[in-house]
């Protein structure tokens, strides 16, 4: 009985790791048979850096794709073990730390966006669009990503979902320490803009 109590959450958490830890961008750069996708501008695995290859509709799937593993593993959770949030924690993990790359991941805008939206859509739609309003305002991806680590629990605890703005201030956090080089960046005046190779 013990056993199979911890086998489906385990099972639902290496699952839920295991999708997030997909690298679409660097599958959907080298299928299109452009350069190796850790060679170019900032080397990371996400859109913002495929949009460097000249290549938006790979970054627009690749944004898509992280996104839909996002919110896949919490699905994915859900019907395995009735557990939701493991799948989101494993899918974002997944991303950050894949072990097919030597858990050098992606910075996980987009699949914390995707997890947000399998477990409270208007909630997502508001980072959404916060994300959108910062990176048109400022130019700056990093500075669209981090709006969105620091609104989500913030607008999670509004909508009284305190429950979900817990472990959305933890995957926040993360989100900030990914982008760590570039708040070091924008500090120095040296974070390039979108459609601008990085320095």
């Amino acid at each position: 009985m013990i056993e199979i109590i911890w086998q489906a959450p385990a099972l639902a958490l290496l699952l839920s790791y295991l999708l997030g830890s997909v690298p679409f961008g660097l599958v959907l750069t080298r299928l299109a048979g452009t350069q190796d996708l850790r060679t170019v501008g900032s080397g990371n695995i996400g859109a913002t850096n495929v949009l460097r290859t000249g290549r938006k509709s790979l970054a627009a799937a690749t944004l898509a794709l992280d996104a839909l593993k996002g919110a896949g593993g919490v699905w994915l959770a859900a019907a395995i073990a009735g557990q939701p949030l493991l799948g989101a924690v494993g899918a974002f993990l997944g991303h950050l730390y894949p072990v097919w790359l030597r858990f050098r991941g992606g910075k996980g805008v987009a699949t914390l966006l995707g997890v947000l939206a399998a477990l409270s859509w208007p909630v997502a739609l508001v980072c959404a669009a916060t994300w959108i309003a910062a990176l048109l305002l400022s130019r700056y991806s990093s500075v669209g990503g981090m709006s969105v680590a620091v609104i989500a629990p913030v607008a999670l605890a509004a909508a009284n979902r305190f429950d979900l703005a817990t472990l959305f201030l933890g995957l926040g956090l993360l989100v900030l320490w990914k982008h760590r080089g570039n708040l070091a960046r924008l500090v120095a005046g040296t974070e390039p803009k979108i459609g601008r190779r990085a320095q």
